[in-house]
């Protein structure tokens, strides 16, 4: 069936924009094909610094003919209602159909050519298009991310007539911008197309792009015994920036090794979108960096090399003179600076927020072993390289920076680890502080923002979330969960705040495969201790993956239905219940059953033993069981008594957790 190929052709699109812009023309090309009847066999986007490009498969050449069915109004409205129908329908009120007092018009619409629908479909994308940031330009109306160029636009390798402001749409699309002949080139459908492109320098799929660049980069420090310092990110956004990858291997001048390594790297990746590279087995940089070119010289590279490694000077010279300037000053003019600082116009300077961390991490310290002078003294420094020449030049080194000044300064070693790590983890591939004095000062930071900003009412709502309050949760219960720690939140925010904890740690647990229901059923026992919190649930999981766990709360749900419907009726029974007096063997099992579970499950939640509180609770399976089939709860002479009972039952579980919650 015929293929449609659609290429629009601009000025460069912003690489940060590119993967988006994919998933939107993918989307949108979706939906308007949905709405015409189409759908295609395979559907593919790309993008590129120049262009976007969709094809799609297995479309028909025109659309079936369709027969659409209208609800009208109600027979006997007023005409108004029908006049409005009829004009809207086409049709004149006897070609209605009555159907269950209403009326109904069916309308046949002859199938149109496929051309037509698409060249409908490629205006409104363009002109609906959503950019984050877009532009006029001349004295034209379309607004793209910058000037389009060109349109290629044909179906089963015909051209599809139409013209977006002037701009006509053709077969026609260009290679690279400066290799070869740089000159138009017919692409009739996809394989033509992907085949002229690459004849004329422009590699099309993002993934192969980044894949050469990849390969290419450690193909030079092969040879030059090298490792490439690998950036992820780095690599996604130069792929955005070249239609040609070609890696250049540049030399730096090695007497700016003396930096920080990150300085380095920061300023490389940052001003330049350079890689960093290493010597082969050793950790520190080695004196050279990789650019990627968009042309394929014929030196080699070595006057783009040259040149950039020029650059690269000029930038880390610049890097040099902060870090002079700032060993000079040192932490405490920083920490004056900071009360002209303002955090939030409703909590305060940043030298107020700091004397909350200090007083928050003097708390903290003796909880998880941390010297409380040295936790205080690290969280008082935490964040003066805020006020720093080389922070203010390189905002993500915060932290980091202050490290290394109080290293240089010949502050205490743990002192300095907790000022550089103090913001740790910044994300799910992040670690995790593990030193004392470094997990109390990181916790304080955490908790002074979550417990600040809830307070004046300044809470995530729906995907917004300004002052990135989820990471700050999820960075706490990473630190308590990971490094074990024994901590009652409940000391440190309200109800409100616990709530959005344990959100957050459903997200956790889901992401290891967890249920969100048993944090739930955990979480209403009113504990706020993460570490026990996950035990328990970990250990529910288990007991409900078992034949007693899954019979043990249907149990549990039928006992506690069977509460419900009579604590209706009035108030229910209070107190243990007595030695049963019918003779009644499942009565006296389940009697038996919870006198012996007492004890053995009290012990087992007091040592924190959950998979053994789940193995005490597993033996009221078959009493329970045998007691709902077999005991009829509503007998008068006996009724409260076995109210007791089960009330025992749902008692002696909901020391575990409250099972009423759990699905299933």
């Amino acid at each position: 069936m015929p293929q449609l190929l659609l290429e629009l052709f601009s000025e460069e699109i912003p690489a940060r924009m590119q993967a988006q812009a994919a998933k939107d023309l993918e989307r949108m090309a979706r939906e308007h094909l949905a709405a015409a009847g189409f759908l295609p066999e395979a559907l593919k986007t790309f993008a590129g610094p120049r262009r976007l490009t969709l094809v799609a498969e297995g479309l028909p050449l025109a659309q079936a003919d369709r027969k659409e069915e209208l609800k009208g109004p109600r027979v006997g409205a007023p005409p108004q209602a029908m006049e409005g129908f009829l004009r809207k329908a086409g049709l004149t009120q006897d070609q209605l159909v009555e159907r269950d007092g209403v009326y109904m018009a069916f309308i046949e619409k002859k199938g149109r050519p496929t051309p037509e629908i698409v060249a409908e479909m490629v205006e409104a994308i363009v002109r609906g298009f959503p950019w984050p940031k877009s532009m006029i330009w001349g004295t034209k109306k379309l607004r793209w991310v910058r000037p389009l160029k060109r349109i290629l636009c044909v179906l089963d390798r015909e051209v599809v007539p139409f013209a977006i402001e002037g701009i006509p749409s053709g077969d026609v699309t260009e290679g690279h911008r400066f290799m070869g002949e740089a000159k138009p080139f017919v692409a009739k459908d996809f394989d033509e197309y992907a085949a002229g492109l690459e004849a004329h320098y422009v590699v099309l799929d993002v993934e192969e792009r980044k894949e050469r660049i990849l390969e290419g980069c450690k193909t030079l420090c092969f040879a030059r015994h090298l490792e490439l310092v690998e950036d992820q990110g780095l690599l996604e956004e130069v792929a955005g920036l070249a239609e040609w990858p070609t890696p250049v291997l540049g030399d730096m001048d090695p007497v700016f090794l003396s930096l920080p390594p990150e300085v380095i790297r920061t300023s490389m990746r940052t001003h330049q979108k350079y890689f960093a590279v290493r010597k082969a087995g050793e950790t520190g940089l080695a004196p050279h960096f990789i650019t990627i070119a968009n042309i394929q010289a014929a030196d080699g590279g070595a006057v783009i090399a040259a040149g950039n490694a020029k650059v690269l000077s000029s930038r880390l010279s610049d890097a040099r003179f902060f870090w002079d300037e700032d060993v000079k000053v040192g932490f405490e003019p920083w920490l004056e600076k900071l009360n002209g600082v303002t955090f939030h116009a409703k909590l305060g300077t940043m030298a107020q927020r700091v004397e909350r961390i200090v007083a928050l991490a003097g708390e903290i310290a003796p909880l998880v072993g941390a010297d409380v002078a040295k936790t205080k003294e690290a969280a008082r420094l935490a964040k003066a390289d805020l006020a720093s020449q080389m922070v203010g030049e390189f905002p993500e080194l915060q932290g980091i920076m202050g490290g290394y000044y109080a290293r240089q300064f010949g502050l205490d070693a743990e002192v300095a680890a907790a000022i550089e790590g103090h913001y740790k983890p910044q994300g799910p591939s992040d670690a995790v502080p593990t030193a004392p004095v470094s997990i109390a000062v990181a916790l304080a930071d955490k908790l002074d923002t979550l417990v600040g900003f809830f307070a004046i009412d300044e809470k995530p709502t729906g995907s917004k979330d300004p002052y990135a309050l989820r990471r700050a949760a999820l960075g706490v219960i990473r630190i308590i969960l990971e490094n074990n720690l024994r901590l009652s939140l409940a000391k440190f925010g309200k109800d409100d705040l616990i709530a959005f904890f344990a959100d957050r740690l459903k997200v956790t647990l889901r992401d290891q495969g967890k249920r969100h229901d048993l944090v739930d059923a955990v979480f209403a026992l009113g504990d706020d201790d993460l570490a026990r919190i996950v035990a328990r649930v970990e250990a529910l999981d288990g007991f409900l993956k078992t034949d007693d766990g899954k019979n043990l709360l249907a149990g549990y749900k039928r006992a506690s239905n069977i509460l419900k419907a009579e604590e209706k009726k009035g108030a229910l029974p209070v107190g243990a219940p007595e030695a049963p007096t019918a003779d009644s063997d499942a009565e006296v099992g389940l009697y038996n059953a919870l006198r012996l579970l007492d004890k053995p499950l009290k012990e087992a939640l007091a040592q924190e033993d959950f998979t053994g509180a789940m193995t005490q609770l597993a033996e009221l399976r078959g009493p329970v069981d045998a007691y709902l089939d077999g005991v009829f709860v509503n007998e008068p002479e006996h009724r409260d008594n076995r109210l007791k009972t089960l009330a025992a039952v749902r008692d002696a579980m909901g020391q575990v957790a409250d099972f009423g919650l759990i699905g299933g």
